[in-house]
């Protein structure tokens, strides 16, 4: 698929530019959708008079910006026209284990159940279907670090067959063959409740960094929605930012 495409060769605006903006507006929009290939390079620089690097240019940026995913043998794809920036998705087991440290975890409740609206609709679940809800509390040695909650679809993987107190919630769904592609992710910080204090070996009013995130795989779908605290004096994020 391609929209349409207008380019203005007096504007000073690059044209590679113009062809990212463009179709990000129609993935943004939903005129194209998750999964929807686009033309390859070569055909729609012929298409737009534009050269094969200009074109690839154009590409690349909403590569980047976690918009399109490149697959050898199926051509470029719409991951999910929601995501605004590309991220590492890794989870605080993966981060923990290569920075040298052994995390422990405690499985506070493991159900199946019919998640409230708001959890509904960050899966793309149907009404009264229902998910997977997992609560962890992540430790290092003898100190919390992190209260967890994770939402997922049935059918991406049987939790209820995974020791979670023992492999990672990412490492189960990738044993699972589920190709984590992008993620959606706000960082916040609030005040802990009293039950979450409780757990984090915090008082209850205690500054928490927070962590919401929606994973997609590499058809787009939702697969997995997690909240997460984290106690500040633990935990920190750290991101490259890159001039382009």
């Amino acid at each position: 698929m391609q929209p349409p495409i207008t380019l203005d060769r007096s504007s000073p605006v690059p044209l590679y530019f113009q062809v990212a903006e463009q179709l990000e507006q129609a993935i943004l929009s939903g005129t194209l959708g998750a999964g929807d290939r686009i033309g390859n390079e070569v055909a729609m620089a012929a298409d737009l008079g534009l050269s094969r690097p200009t074109m690839r240019q154009a590409i690349q940026v909403l590569v980047d910006k976690g918009l399109l995913v490149r697959k050898r043998g199926v051509g470029t794809q719409v991951v999910q026209g929601r995501v605004h920036r590309p991220l590492e998705l890794t989870s605080l087991f993966d981060d923990l284990t290569k920075a040298g440290q052994q995390p422990r975890t405690v499985v506070l409740k493991l159900e199946l159940v019919e998640p409230d609206d708001h959890v509904r609709a960050e899966l793309r679940l149907s009404d009264h279907e229902q998910a997977w809800y997992l609560e962890r509390l992540r430790s290092v040695g003898s100190d919390p670090l992190a209260h967890m909650t994770n939402y997922l679809p049935t059918d991406v993987v049987d939790l209820a067959a995974v020791d979670l107190g023992e492999v990672g919630l990412y490492q189960a769904m990738r044993r699972a063959g589920v190709v984590m592609r992008v993620a959606r992710q706000r960082i916040s910080a609030r005040r802990a409740d009293a039950a979450e204090a409780r757990l984090l070996g915090e008082v209850e009013g205690a500054p928490v960094l927070t962590m919401d995130r929606t994973t997609y795989d590499d058809a787009g779908r939702a697969v997995e929605y997690g909240t997460h605290a984290y106690r500040p004096d633990r935990y920190a994020f750290e991101s490259t930012l890159v001039d382009r």
